[in-house]
């Protein structure tokens, strides 16, 4: 066979819809939009973002339904950025046909996001949210009765060296080399501000005397890891008996656990009510949570309501002294008892497992632990569809096996055939099938035995 040599490519002048490069498809991503069609998904986001566009007006704006669909592979492929998100679906046809686009249509770069994003409020975006959520119900995925909640960190798109104070305005580096002036350095090198800022006495960073001028919303707070970083605070309220997030909410990095649960119970409680699965105080649903969240104004809130607390005790030294309070002091006996039971232990085994596997699979594997947006709306809206894509997930996972594309693309099986012949040869055989596919890889090998 003769080397073929690499020629000048020359475009073509015209070219039918047959001779056009066709993509064979993800298994994943075909299913999924088989979902999505047949739920008619783009007539109810067109319907749902109709009034924030013109009548007759100018040219045209790509479907809304797309704009869902890249945010949806933003979690499927582990994506934070925008821009990403736009390289990503120019590389693949099958994200291409995933996005219904036409053979001369461009993949939406990352400022008709950006643009799309700031027309469409956080309603619609939580709207998308009940959707599919509604969708996950239908196929039994979401069942209301022990509700798991936790909260976690995430990193803002703004830097600590870029605060403010808020009373002057004055920058974290001008206040240093103020300070170094102050003692007899004047014109301070930054080793100078280093030491400086290592050695002084008193040295805080507080939410109330500091702010970030690029980003207003984010708070100063400690990471997962141990870092410190300007960040929100996100919280599942997840269904244990499914996996599936009922409620996700973004809050200020700086507040506590015992001043979020109430936003976020309420939130649950809307959501699971819209799907027919909502608690009341006849029939109430389990709340579980650990020992952050414990408090005796969370817990008396709770207590004759829809939410059933299940709220780990942190131990303390001493006896309580209930100061006449009679409601707190049947709330937290009440808890306590609940925890001595053997459904306790049953339903903190699958908080600790379901629970941070949310958080696992949205803010680590989906790329969303590190936000590229600013302030606390946009980041909620962009949090919201990855949760959905997570929601999504469970649904594909019930269906073909696999909750993302690469778990897809690595579910298969194989024929191993061995064929031994009278003189000492050996036949193998290797047929090795793709799941959900029609790719089949065959190898043959002929071993001599006697070797």
């Amino acid at each position: 066979m003769s080397m073929g040599k690499q020629k000048d490519r020359q475009g073509d002048l015209l070219m039918s819809w047959s001779e056009m490069p066709r993509s064979p498809g993800h298994a994943f991503y075909d299913r999924l939009q088989d979902l999505l069609i047949e739920a008619n998904f783009d007539g109810f986001a067109e319907n749902l973002c109709r009034t924030f566009y013109a009548a007759r007006m100018g040219a045209r704006s790509v479907p809304p339904g797309r704009y869902f669909r890249m945010h949806l592979v933003g979690y499927f492929e582990g994506i934070n950025s925008e821009r990403g998100l736009e390289w990503r679906c120019s590389d693949s046809l099958s994200l291409r046909e995933f996005l219904l686009l036409e053979s001369r249509e461009r993949v939406p770069d990352h400022s008709w996001l950006s643009r799309t994003r700031k027309r469409l409020p956080l309603e619609v975006h939580d709207k998308v949210f009940d959707w599919v959520l509604a969708m996950i119900t239908k196929a039994g995925l979401v069942k209301g009765d022990r509700v798991g909640v936790d909260a976690s960190t995430m990193e803002a798109d703004a830097a600590l060296r870029n605060i403010v104070r808020r009373d002057t305005g004055e920058g974290y580096r001008e206040m240093l080399t103020r300070m170094a002036q102050e003692s007899g350095v004047d014109t301070p090198t930054s080793e100078d501000l280093i030491r400086l800022d290592r050695n002084r006495k008193g040295k805080k960073l507080s939410n109330q005397d500091w702010a970030s001028k690029s980003d207003p919303d984010a708070r100063i707070a400690k990471m997962k890891d141990g870092t410190t970083h300007l960040g929100y605070k996100p919280e599942h309220a997840v269904d244990l008996d499914t996996g599936a997030v009922v409620a996700a909410h973004i809050h200020s990095a700086d507040q506590g656990d015992t001043k979020t649960i109430e936003g976020t119970l309420s939130i649950a409680k809307t959501k699971l009510e819209t799907v027919g699965a909502g608690p009341s105080a006849e029939a109430p649903t389990d709340c579980v949570a650990d020992k952050g969240y414990h408090s005796r104004a969370v817990l008396k809130a709770m207590e004759d309501g829809p939410w059933k607390s299940r709220i780990c005790e942190p131990k303390r030294k001493g006896f309580y002294r209930w100061n006449g309070d009679k409601s707190a002091q049947r709330a937290v006996t009440n808890n306590r008892n609940r925890l001595k039971s053997g459904v306790a232990k049953q339903v903190f085994k699958l908080r600790a497992e379901i629970v941070e596997r949310s958080f696992a699979h949205i803010l680590d594997r989906g790329g969303m632990r590190r936000t590229w947006l600013r302030g606390r709306e946009n980041v909620q809206k962009r949090y919201l569809l990855h949760v959905a894509g997570h929601n999504l997930s469970l649904l594909m996972r019930q269906l073909i096996g696999s909750g993302t594309p690469r778990g897809a693309a690595q579910e298969g099986y194989g024929l191993l055939l061995v064929l031994f012949a009278p003189q000492g040869t050996i036949l193998i055989a290797i047929r090795a099938l793709e799941d959900h596919l029609d790719e089949t890889i065959g190898f043959v090998a002929i071993v001599d035995w006697n070797e």
